[in-house]
């Protein structure tokens, strides 16, 4: 996800993308306080993912399940 991603996110939900990156980061951090199976498919560097690594996971399933 790139900068005009967040700038579109938020620009339809008149935040800021601070605000947008926030909630995001805020939902994965209670999503690992008690992490289910495919939560723990996710892969990170550390104990829970970054934003980043949270949608490049999520695009990659999406385009599997395109093929």
């Amino acid at each position: 996800m790139n900068r005009s991603d967040y700038r579109k996110i938020a620009k339809k939900h008149r935040v800021t993308m601070k605000d947008v990156k926030r909630d995001m980061q805020e939902a994965i951090d209670i999503t690992y306080e008690n992490p289910t199976f495919h939560a723990r498919c996710v892969y990170s560097v550390g104990e829970k993912p970054t934003i980043d690594e949270f949608v490049d996971h999520c695009a990659r399933r999406v385009g599997q399940n395109k093929e």
